[in-house]
């Protein structure tokens, strides 16, 4: 079984029970790793009834055949379960070395049901796995944890991932933190990991994995380093990290201002210039990366000695979606979700929607207990802080942007979510085939399951798949694309590839071979996707999605009157049946056909969902 140990730890945290779990070699090229294999391995136990938050609810930590081999950017992980925030599937991707200690301490991933009596941390060093007390670290920010951690285990190099108190508290967009700043950040994930009890996962070890052809794998790496070397955009992302996306993506409407109703703004304020302007910056790389796309800020402040980031998501939800240009109070946001372990995206478009309400009178300074207007910095850092605390206000705007609208009594058309997820820092009515893509994602509206901007500006081609730019703005035969830039984003965080990897889909299928001893062509990896995509939307279909929650709010589609897409408006119901046309969707129900789900050897889900 090359690329993989073939085993996950499972741990039921009630029983306090841990045992190894083998994996079939079938099963392993059928969902090959990360997310996709999570998605097969949770299936079988989703019910409606099973709340994400029971000890039931499983939460998954799982690499792919790529993490820990020689190939640049490959040292990723998913974290997956059902979600706290929005009740479906929930995913989340991580980077920095914990993927490549994870598999090195001699798992390919690790499954975890029950709930803990005491809070507890897992420790999984060269095959030994161990339940251990952690009252010494429950109480304490994820950097505290991981400094603690790393100590205790001196005599061992050690990477840990772990909640801070938004996840002890249960905030339904906590995120889960690894090696500093890294984070698992959308979905709650956090809060599913919090709820049993778990404070910490700590990985470390030398268990090597074989590949099936180490000579052609060598020859591959070489390659992939040259190409990586040489490309364009990883050579920006060096230089200025995603921020680099703020000024260029502003002259392209891309970045949502003032709660998705502006899209003009002083972009060289937040640029990534603007912050190597402002500060001391450093590159940060992940394991094995050659890029350092990451940011880190030493001595921000007397006090704060480092900050970790911030990206563009951060500064962009931070930023102009709350009409804010004081640099600092961004950064200072951004840290303060890094420390207690906080989605960025979510907090940001939350408070950007106070923001918006209280402008609209309909979140009163009566029940707000302060005010909160657009562009106060000060004011943005104090929510982060009240949202952490669920303290006054900060406790409704924990529960994000959907419960917000619910409590307050507005139109969840005002609610910039999708299926409960907050909508990311790529606008809707820029790229038509982001719109479709936050639609019809099965975590929600996201911008990593398909960031259909890479193409369409264009940035990005898979010619051997037939995806290609087209007219960014037009709604007509764009379904048939996306739905293919779906199905090939899903092979991502199933390998797991870092996103920002120039490699073609030839050489990942190359790749992918000479590691397993498979015979993958660069079409298979598609049907791998559609597989993936599909049984996703299974898992959702039975937590009850349906055709009617495939939609965007009308806050983020309704027709601009300034800058690059003034007038322009995504014609969702054209491109929701095209795109179910083409995917071969019930109509009526939102589920995938029973032929679709054969055809790709879902049968069993095929019976499953279809039965009378």
């Amino acid at each position: 079984m090359f690329g993989y140990h073939g085993k996950f730890l499972r741990v039921d945290l009630s029983k306090g029970e841990i045992e190894d779990m083998s994996l079939d070699s079938n099963m392993l090229q059928k969902y090959i790793g990360g997310s996709t294999l999570a998605a097969r391995l949770i299936y079988e136990h989703v019910d409606k009834r099973i709340k994400s938050l029971d000890p039931q609810s499983s939460l998954i930590f799982a690499t792919g055949p790529f993490t820990g081999s020689p190939v640049p950017m490959v040292s990723r992980c998913s974290v997956c379960g059902i979600s706290p925030l929005t009740g479906i599937w929930g995913e989340a991707t991580t980077g920095g070395i914990f993927p490549v200690r994870l598999k090195s301490s001699g798992y390919d991933g690790i499954l975890i049901v029950g709930k803990a009596a005491n809070p507890v941390y897992l420790s999984i060093i060269n095959g030994k796995a161990e339940i251990r007390d952690a009252q010494a670290v429950w109480g304490r920010d994820a950097y505290e944890t991981q400094d603690i951690l790393t100590k205790a285990f001196k005599d061992t190099k050690v990477s840990i991932s772990c909640i801070g108190s938004a996840g002890e508290k249960l905030l339904k967009h906590a995120c889960i933190m690894n090696d500093g700043g890294r984070a698992s950040g959308r979905c709650g994930l956090g809060a599913l990991m919090g709820s049993k009890n778990l404070k910490a996962v700590v990985v470390g070890g030398g268990i090597k994995i074989d590949a099936a052809n180490e000579t052609q794998l060598k020859e591959l790496t070489a390659i992939a380093r040259e190409r990586i070397a040489g490309h364009m955009m990883a050579n920006a992302y060096r230089e200025y990290g995603t921020n680099l996306w703020m000024d260029f993506g502003m002259r392209l409407g891309d970045v949502p201002v003032k709660y998705f109703t502006k899209n003009t703004f002083p972009a060289k304020k937040l640029s990534g210039g603007a912050f190597r302007e402002a500060f001391n910056i450093h590159n940060y790389a992940c394991h094995g990366c050659p890029i350092g796309c990451g940011r880190i800020i030493p001595d921000f402040t007397k006090d704060i000695k480092q900050v970790d980031g911030p990206e563009y998501e951060t500064t962009a939800a931070f930023g102009p979606l709350c009409m804010n240009f004081d640099i600092e109070s961004v950064v200072m946001a951004n840290h303060l979700c890094n420390m207690h372990g906080l989605d960025t995206i979510s907090t940001g478009v939350s408070i950007a929607f106070a923001m918006y309400l209280y402008e609209k009178g309909k979140l009163t300074r009566e029940k707000a207990g302060m005010e909160i207007k657009w562009g106060d910095g000060k004011t943005v850092v104090k929510l982060v802080k009240m949202i952490i605390d669920r303290k006054g206000i900060g406790k409704l705007l924990s529960q994000g942007t959907l419960q917000m609208a619910r409590e307050l009594g507005v139109s969840e058309e005002e609610a910039a979510q999708v299926k409960g997820l907050e909508i990311p820092m790529h606008d809707p009515r820029a790229f038509v085939g982001m719109a479709l893509t936050y639609a019809t994602g099965p975590r929600g509206a996201c911008h990593l399951k398909g960031d259909f901007y890479t193409i369409d500006t264009p940035l990005d081609s898979i010619p051997e798949l037939g995806i290609f730019a087209g007219d960014k703005n037009a709604s007509v035969g764009k379904a048939e694309v996306v739905a293919k830039f779906q199905s090939y984003n899903e092979i991502y965080n199933s390998l797991a590839l870092c996103k920002f990897s120039p490699l073609t889909a030839t050489q990942i299928s190359m790749v992918l071979n000479s590691i397993t001893g498979w015979e993958y062509t660069p079409a298979d990896l598609l049907t791998f996707g559609e597989r993936s995509i599909n049984l996703k939307r299974a898992i959702n279909n039975k937590l009850g999605v349906t055709r009617k929650d495939d939609k965007l709010p009308k806050i983020a589609i309704k027709a601009l009157k300034e800058g690059a897409t003034a007038g322009q408006t995504p014609d969702m119901d054209l491109l929701l049946k095209d795109y179910y046309r083409v995917n071969q969707w019930d109509w009526k129900t939102g589920k995938p056909t029973k032929e679709k789900l054969e055809s790709l050897g879902l049968g069993d889900v095929a019976q499953d969902l279809w039965k009378a």
